[in-house]
């Protein structure tokens, strides 16, 4: 089957008289998918549309919309940005240049216009932007890869202090996807909430600091046993440590009190009410939820219902209740969840 010729592309040409229109469609029809608009309110429909063009030729003396009011209005919005603008002009002042360079066009193609140079000026500017998309394509590709390795870098992080206390660990895939879930459903931005997803993993990472005796102990631990189990958060927080990084900030912020509880009964600082930090509220109902669904060493798996009930009974005392709701809003996605990522 023979291959299919690309996609030409597409030139949008801005002028409000006809006579130059119809010039620049002739010389440009051969090679490219001409585009046209008498007015600058033309343009930016025609510019503003799902596929906007690859290039705009652009004239600058226009009533209404000159061209330097077109090129600040497209500059401003991101969806065409991007666009290579040049200028064809009659005005060659140097000033006049270095306003439409400072507004940002790529250059100039004075009139009286030529045909070759034309056709040589959008050849040159189409190939640097075709580089510019496939470098920012590579770009976002690398940046995604690089995203997922550090992801599964923190879940297995986070894992391997589970595996201590739970053969799978795959309890801290679950509490994360549920915390990012009840983020959402809080309001907060998909950005904090995707940040949330990736550092609430290393919640208990602190575990690794606290002995097999104590972490492994089948019943109920002693006074001095619980001393040392409630170090975690802060060996986890220790752990982690004091970093630029949003996501290690945040992971340190949410190893240290993911534990405290609303009505300041929680540990390791007694915190209340909103001075724990939001993440750490979060994490504690997502943290608390799948811990009582789970087979730990001290205890089975609490059925669905009974580990909701406890939610609720919590509310206000152990859970902010706000968190306590957008949870169980949600419940049948972090269900789902749960069945997704079962040990």
């Amino acid at each position: 089957m023979p291959e299919q010729a690309p996609p030409l592309a597409t030139i949008l040409v801005v002028d409000d008289t006809p006579g130059n229109i119809d010039l620049l469609q002739g010389i440009l029809a051969p090679a490219y998918r001409v585009k046209v608009a008498a007015s600058g309110a033309r343009a930016l429909e025609i510019a503003g549309q799902d596929e906007p063009p690859d290039m705009i030729l652009l004239d600058i003396m226009m009533p209404g919309m000159d061209g330097y009011e077109l090129i600040r209005r497209l500059k401003a919005d991101p969806h065409t940005r991007s666009i290579p603008v040049l200028f064809i002009t009659a005005k060659e002042s140097p000033e006049d240049e270095q306003k439409g360079f400072d507004l940002g066009c790529v250059d100039y193609i004075t009139k009286p216009i030529s045909a070759p140079r034309v056709r040589a000026r959008v050849r040159t500017h189409l190939a640097l932007h075709d580089q510019n998309r496939a470098l920012e394509a590579s770009v976002r590709d690398r940046t995604r890869e690089l995203q997922e390795t550090r992801l599964e870098i923190i879940q297995r992080l986070g894992r391997a202090a589970e595996f201590r206390d739970n053969e799978t660990g795959m309890h801290v895939i679950r509490m994360s996807h549920t915390s990012r879930i009840i983020a959402l459903e809080l309001g907060l931005p998909a950005p904090e909430a995707e940040t949330l997803l990736q550092a609430s993993p290393m919640h208990d990472i602190g575990k690794i600091g606290i002995p097999d005796r104590v972490l492994l102990k089948p019943g109920k631990l002693d006074a001095e046993e619980w001393a040392i189990m409630r170090r975690h958060p802060e060996i986890g927080h220790g752990i982690l440590g004091s970093h630029t990084s949003p996501l290690l900030r945040m992971a340190a912020e949410v190893a240290l009190t993911h534990h405290e509880k609303w009505d300041g009964s929680g540990y390791p600082q007694g915190l209340r009410g909103e001075a724990i930090p939001r993440m750490g509220r979060i994490v504690a109902v997502a943290d608390v939820f799948d811990a009582l669904t789970s087979v730990r060493p001290y205890k089975p798996a609490w059925t669905v219902d009974a580990a909701v009930a406890e939610l609720a009974r919590g509310s206000g005392g152990h859970f902010e209740p706000r968190v306590v709701q957008a949870f169980l809003a949600r419940l049948p996605d972090i269900l789902a969840v749960t069945a997704a990522f079962g040990d």
